[in-house]
């Protein structure tokens, strides 16, 4: 059939031929393309939406504990901003968007509820927010409307929350239930609010009952010491591990876990010039802090291959240094021979060479920022140096004390009942503690210390 009678057939039937339709053909073709296009773009931006809504949903909801004053309740209801002092710091950092949140105002003993955080937990100082006493912030929103409970102190105990105890499971929902039965107690007609509260909460805790995400915050969030005697009875703490525990000399990690929260905020620096198994590296990463880890000998690949005595950084950079040094020549370490682990502590040359480590250390901290140093003595052959002594008395030529700790040795190999009954037999001592000398970098405007009055305030003895 000719292209001439295939026309005229086509137009008996009503139909245009196929070659006067080339233009909509290709017109037609092409927006049927489009609309492909934009119908799978579509499909994957849904796609994202629901793989966003599904990590949401697979992501344990925690609930965190707050405490205010009179004086501070109003302003955390006018700012819908809740905040601490630095000694709960280690919680707030780790409250993410959406977990809930619950307010307790210490005077009054009452509780406040249900709240749900519109942002993580951060380090914020801002002028004019609670005079700068309460850096460590989330805002918060109301679920429904905000609902008050009574005898707070009781039910607390009761359930055993705490500040430093974040809620989740089976607790979390025991406390949202108080507050869903507070409203059932009132004795007027509950108001919509009241009815869309109930309704949130309850959401929450059927949410709650149906997860089957892993619990990924520990149950007790360390609270830092309080003393000058350190006990720790793990290397690690938290669900991941702080280093490796196989190393020999490893470092306890709350030691690190303790002076970055005392000297340091969120953010700041941290270095440690003889990282070992990377246990500073580690607990900085968990408490939001940047760390850089040197080491002779490096055991992983994020410590940087160098000799503590050359740090390559920038004066006055750095906001903390730990250095966790060898003892002396007891352990080996690695078969580096500049390792400063090779030299006997009962030699000058072994402190000689830590000084040019202090030194270092000192260049390059900044102005009123601390060092931890933490150090062993030595008994051996019937001979005791006194090392942390010697160290603390080459420390003193550049930095200014702040304290000495003592961190009871646990995981040493001589801690054995074999061990024990030689030391009672042949009258000699186990190392039972180590020291942790905290220095601090003097500023060049330090004016010079002048003799101290101090009043002191004297109690009577017990008769």
């Amino acid at each position: 059939m000719t292209r001439h009678t295939e026309g005229k057939e086509k137009e008996k039937r009503g139909l245009r031929p196929s070659w006067t339709l080339g233009y909509e053909n290709w017109w037609w073709y092409n927006k049927q393309k489009r609309g492909i296009v934009r119908a799978m773009s579509m499909i994957q931006v849904d796609n994202e939406k629901k793989m966003k809504l599904s990590n949401e949903e697979k992501a344990l909801m925690r609930g965190f504990l707050f405490a205010c004053t009179s004086d501070t309740e109003e302003e955390c209801f006018n700012r819908m901003l809740l905040a601490t002092e630095k000694a709960y710091g280690p919680i707030v950092i780790r409250i993410r968007k959406g977990d809930l949140l619950f307010l307790n105002n210490i005077d009054t003993d009452v509780m406040y509820g249900v709240f749900r955080a519109v942002s993580d937990g951060v380090f914020k100082v801002e002028s004019g927010i609670f005079n700068k006493k309460y850096p460590y912030q989330v805002k918060f929103e109301c679920l429904g409307d905000k609902i008050k409970v009574n005898n707070t102190r009781k039910i607390l105990n009761k359930l055993g929350v705490k500040r430093n105890k974040p809620l989740f499971n089976g607790r979390l929902v025991e406390l949202l239930n108080i507050f869903v039965n507070s409203l059932s107690e009132i004795d007027f007609v509950r108001s919509a609010q009241d009815s869309i509260s109930r309704k949130l909460i309850c959401e929450q805790i059927e949410g709650i009952r149906n997860s089957t995400a892993e619990v990924d915050i520990e149950e007790d969030v360390p609270l830092i010491e309080a003393t000058t005697f350190w006990d720790f009875p793990r290397q690690s703490y938290g669900l991941t591990p702080k280093g490796n525990n196989k190393y020999a000399g490893v470092t306890p990690a709350l030691i690190i876990y303790n002076m970055v929260w005392r000297y340091t905020v969120p953010g700041d620096l941290v270095v440690d010039p003889m990282c070992g198994s990377g246990t500073t590296i580690d607990v900085c990463k968990e408490e939001k802090r940047r760390a850089i880890g040197y080491d002779i000998h490096p055991t992983r690949q994020d410590i940087i291959k160098n000799d503590a005595r050359n740090i390559p950084l920038e004066d006055d950079s750095v906001d903390m240094v730990f250095i966790d040094s060898p003892y002396g020549d007891n352990i080996k370490y690695n078969e580096e021979p500049k390792n400063i682990g090779n030299i006997s502590s009962e030699s000058e040359e072994f402190y000689d060479e830590l000084e040019k480590v202090m030194k270092e250390s000192y260049r390059i901290l900044k102005e009123e920022k601390v060092l931890g140093w933490l150090i062993g003595d030595q008994w051996v052959k019937k001979q005791f140096t006194p090392v942390g002594l010697k160290i603390y008395e080459r420390l003193c030529r550049y930095f200014e004390p702040v304290d000495i700790i003592c961190v009871s040795r646990r995981s040493q190999s001589s801690n054995t009942g074999v061990w024990q009954n030689r030391a009672r037999r042949f009258n000699f001592y186990l190392r039972g503690f180590k020291y942790l000398i905290i220095v601090r970098k003097k500023t060049r405007k330090s004016e010079p210390s002048q003799d101290r009055k101090i009043k002191w305030a004297y109690y009577d003895r017990a008769k």
